[in-house]
């Protein structure tokens, strides 16, 4: 097929002067029309650990929120510790360089997101509360925070209840950890959250309708922490994975906050969820379930970069520091072909191309990318790749011609530190 993207895409794209969070928003002007009519905005990253791409996905969430009417950022991050996030950037108490590190990613704890986090507390500061947006976890791993609360709550209205070791296995239980076909511990977890909703008056009573309201919402984090740690990591049916179920959680609790805010979500991800296709050999991604309940209300915008630096572990280090990677231009990848067509960093629609045009076609046709996890092989990384078929699983790109390492906050004392990071 004739790779006739390069004219197209010089036609078409949108230039960024700058990668700075608190650049300009009228360069975003152009996200209007493509965002017309559109509800959630994934946004996505082919790194953990680019500098650029959280920069710009701060920018994008002060474009969306100044001027599009997002109420809420949804983040592939721990659901249970991001409530006390979500109550920080509301004027809550708390330090957010230690409420970032309780999220238990290290991905997260970093210059640019506490940068971002100080950002939503400040517009919600004087914004009016229709106005104001919310950060919400939307991954089920990593309840250490859920168990805290159900722990201290229990001891209060039925410690005859926290005589097992449910809530010790799930505070530290990462996903695929502990299969179990039988599924008995998320059994145990969900009658734990029917026990708490039964009797949820009541204990409103002994304690307040508050605490109450929030130990069953977190029996319910609970209970989709042990759906995730007893799957396998891999199986026949990829829909019974541990990762596909991880998905699975994540596009509901998407879902859930359409149903609930009244403005626009962003959804802030690795390229490999927020995609509208599958990944790791046939997982249905959350883009996918979320294009599939949500037709094109939703919009998967993929991150990419030409060359660079970027930040992640080595191997199958689960515990060490993440560290500097690099890449050269890419080969034969989509990325080499956008950093040819158009010099600097850029925004484009793949919905704006005519499908029976030369570029139409070359969207439609199948390529690669690179793909980068939180991971990656000690010596093979820069080769690499994952099959793409551009239009199909992105609605438009951010293209970052160079790409540089977040830059990681100090690290905090023993007592101070949330749960293991991911």
């Amino acid at each position: 097929m004739p790779d006739d993207i390069g004219p197209w895409l010089s036609a078409n794209a949108v230039p960024l002067t700058t990668l700075s969070a608190d650049g300009p928003l009228d360069e975003l002007q152009p996200l209007r029309g493509p965002l017309d009519g559109v509800r959630i905005l994934g946004m996505g990253e082919s790194t953990h650990g680019t500098r650029e791409f959280f920069r710009l996905k701060h920018r994008l969430l002060r474009f969306l929120v100044l001027e599009m009417g997002c109420t809420a950022l949804a983040m592939e991050a721990s659901e249970s510790a991001a409530r006390a996030v979500d109550a920080y950037v509301h004027g809550g108490p708390g330090d957010a360089a230690r409420l970032l590190d309780r999220l238990g990613f290290w991905t997260w704890r970093t210059e640019e997101i506490l940068d971002m986090v100080e950002w939503m507390r400040e517009h919600n500061r004087t914004a009016p509360v229709t106005e104001q947006v919310s950060f919400v976890g939307v991954d089920p791993q990593r309840c250490a925070d859920s168990v805290a609360v159900l722990r201290e709550f229990l001891g209060k209205v039925a410690p005859e209840r926290d005589g097992t070791d449910l809530l010790d296995v799930l505070a530290e239980a990462r996903p695929g950890s502990r299969p179990d076909p039988g599924q008995q511990l998320r059994f145990a977890a969900e009658d734990l959250a029917v026990f708490l909703d039964s009797h949820r008056e009541e204990f409103a009573r002994r304690t307040t309708a508050d605490a109450a309201d929030e130990a069953v919402w977190h029996a319910g984090a609970l209970a989709r922490a042990a759906d995730l740690v007893t799957r396998p990591l891999r199986a026949e049916n990829a829909e019974e994975s541990a990762l596909a179920v991880r998905d699975r959680h994540m596009a509901e609790a998407v879902t859930s906050l359409v149903a609930t805010t009244g403005g626009r979500i962003a959804v802030w991800g690795h390229n490999g969820h927020v995609a509208t296709g599958t990944y790791a050999n046939g997982v249905p991604s959350l883009g996918s379930r979320l294009r599939q309940r949500h037709g094109d209300a939703y919009y998967a915008l993929g991150l990419l970069f030409g060359k660079g630096a970027f930040r992640a572990r080595r191997g199958d280090d689960l515990e060490g520091d993440a560290v500097a990677h690099r890449v050269g231009r890419g080969g034969r990848t989509v990325e080499s072909r956008f950093a040819a067509a158009v010099r600097g960093d850029y925004l484009v629609d793949f919905r704006a191309a005519d499908p029976g045009s030369a570029a139409g076609r070359w969207l439609r046709a199948p390529h690669h990318q690179r793909s980068f996890g939180s991971n990656v092989p000690r010596l093979t990384y820069r080769f690499h790749v994952a099959p793409l078929v551009p239009a199909q699983e992105y609605d438009g790109i951010a293209f970052v011609a160079r790409s540089t390492c977040s830059r990681p906050l100090p690290p905090l004392r023993g007592s101070d530190r949330g749960p293991r990071a991911a």
